[in-house]
């Protein structure tokens, strides 16, 4: 999500000063006062004026100050800021909340069913800043616990943000994937005679896509007037390329060729610029292909998979027989990190649990927010005990199936974990995470981590940046000495697979590897159908050569409860 608004651009666009653009200027004044918590007077009177400059039949540019201060709604004060703006083309006090406010929030006066008193509740309360920030609250049912915020208005909220967000440019992989494979299948259907080759960034399994490849043997003039007709829009003709612009802003790009060239072009576009040039150097592509796999036997080497084109580090690997076994989404046995009604989930526990039996897991981690979560409905100590009585019978009832008892415990400002220890040895593991106070610079960020990281109740350090992909960046951290320490301390490091977060980068996991840092693929789900996520975790972790035996929700429950006695045998140190 970029921090585009419409409404800053307002900002340096006063060169047409007309009734319709100063009434424009007064509405957005009143919406971001309100926003501010300030004057109710004020905030009313420059909302009246902003009715009544639209209202005019007249210009008010041709307007006396004496008209203009006579107007019933205006008045000097109010009528001296329509002057300014008239002679200098700004607005002063406009720029001013302009600028004092996120750029996020304004774009949040775009969606429908979220006036400025609601918007007030999502940045003061809820201390989000982006509506990316606000889709992934959506999903977590994060406005249910505030007054104002129903379910049906959360669903229209989530709705309005998914449209808006379709004109940015790039997409997550999750949310692009299935519209791009039936697109594909009817590029297939329409043209039976030609070739269609997925290929590019969705085809090597990116977390983030702005434009969607195909290599054919289609010519750009067959094309054009189908895809036309479907109204995309040509936007460049090249010799051996064309592409185009669908209605929902998805940029596609098809690569011309031949049947002689058709999988050595594919291969080339299938990989990153890095590996290509790597491949060339060592492999130039001579002769005619039937399929990748001639590629490779022609180089005497295994076959790469599109998602570990990436590095030339990858070939290196690829000669000495040495590619990784890659885990598959069949290798996960559990679900860990997973939220009930309890806190901000929707299901109760008893649900989650069978939903993760019947899908074949072994094993499912409850892991509700700590008490600090307010946002969250988090559990206090008395809270936590009588969770833990419900789970107890639970599994009594359930057996062999498990459900363990976990915490998403607040990392605290000054690096706490979020209960006693009298109450964190209640746990079976506690998932440590960063939820509040996300602004600060890397010192203060790594001085959390560490301390959490360095607490003997911590088994598994949760989304370790805050990113959500297209939304926030997250706070800046120094991956190697989490990394190191993670080692040093016996932590396991999530992969949260969460399709917006994806949280530790994959780029990070060949460093994790390294140190013999297990990694945990977790869906961080609030509902049944956030078990789903997994999926994205597995893709995630195959770009960074990830294997089930490194990655711990891919332990048997054997094996998983002899990870936590090591675990529980750290705390007593």
């Amino acid at each position: 999500m970029t921090n585009f608004s419409p409404f800053r651009e307002q900002k340096i666009n006063y060169q047409k000063m007309d009734n319709k653009t100063i009434a424009e200027n007064f509405s957005l004044l009143a919406r971001l006062m309100e926003i501010h918590g300030e004057n109710s007077f004020k905030i009313r009177s420059y909302a009246n004026a902003a009715f009544v400059i639209e209202k005019l039949p007249v210009a008010i540019s041709t307007l006396s100050d004496e008209k203009i201060f006579s107007i019933k709604g205006i008045g000097e004060a109010i009528g001296k800021k329509i002057r300014w703006q008239l002679e200098n083309g700004s607005l002063p006090l406009l720029e001013k909340y302009l600028e004092q406010t996120p750029a996020g929030i304004i774009d949040m006066l775009r969606i429908k069913g979220l006036g400025p008193k609601k918007i007030a509740i999502i940045w003061k309360e809820l201390e989000i800043e982006t509506m990316g920030e606000l889709l992934y609250a959506c999903t977590e049912n994060r406005l249910l616990l505030y007054k104002g915020f129903g379910a049906k208005t959360q669903e229209n909220i989530q709705k309005a943000i998914e449209f808006f967000q379709k004109n940015i440019g790039s997409y997550l992989f999750a949310d692009l994937e299935t519209d791009t494979q039936l697109f594909h299948q009817k590029l297939v259907a329409a043209f039976p005679q030609a070739a269609f080759r997925l290929a590019g960034l969705f085809r090597r399994n990116m977390p983030v896509i702005d434009k969607l490849e195909w290599v054919t043997t289609a010519t750009a003039n067959e094309i054009i007037p189908f895809l036309e007709t479907a109204q995309y829009q040509l936007i460049e003709k090249g010799e051996n390329s064309s592409q185009f612009q669908s209605p929902e802003n998805v940029r596609l790009i098809f690569y011309h060729t031949s049947d002689e060239t058709l999988m050595k072009d594919w291969f080339r576009h299938s990989c990153s610029d890095e590996f290509l040039k790597a491949w060339e150097k060592k492999f130039p592509l001579q002769g005619v292909y039937d399929n990748e796999q001639m590629i490779f036997d022609k180089a005497n080497l295994p076959f790469i998979p599109p998602f570990l084109r990436e590095s030339h580090i990858i070939l290196a690997e690829a000669e000495k027989r040495k590619l990784p076994k890659v885990i598959q989404e069949t290798d996960i046995r559990a679900v860990i990190h997973s939220h009930s009604n309890w806190s901000d989930g929707i299901h109760t526990i008893e649900e989650m649990a069978l939903a993760a039996r019947d899908m074949g897991y072994d094993y499912i981690v409850l892991s509700d927010h700590s008490q600090s979560a307010f946002y969250a409905n988090g559990l206090n100590e008395q809270r936590v005990k009588e969770q833990h009585k419900l789970i107890d019978q639970l599994n009594e009832k359930l057996a062999p199936f498990k459900i363990f008892k976990s915490i998403e415990s607040d990392i605290l400002y000054d690096g706490r974990l979020d209960y006693p220890p009298g109450i964190l040895e209640r746990f079976d593991l506690v998932i440590a995470s960063i939820h509040a106070n996300l602004k600060m610079p890397e010192e203060k960020a790594m001085a959390r981590l560490m301390a959490a990281i360095e607490n003997p109740y911590t088994t598994i350090l949760g989304h370790m940046t805050g990113r959500l992909l297209l939304s926030r960046e997250g706070y800046p951290v120094n991956h190697r000495l989490i990394i190191e320490a993670s080692a040093r301390h016996e932590v396991v490091i999530e992969l949260n697979a969460h399709p917006k977060r994806l949280d530790i980068d994959w780029h990070w996991l060949p460093s994790c590897i390294e140190k013999n840092v297990l990694i945990s693929i977790d869906p961080d789900a609030h509902s049944i159908a956030g078990f789903q996520a997994i999926r994205y975790g597995v893709l995630a972790a195959q770009k960074g050569g990830l294997t089930a035996t490194q990655n711990l929700s891919s332990f048997s429950l054997p094996a998983f409860e002899a990870f936590l006695k090591k675990q529980q045998a750290k705390r007593k140190r």
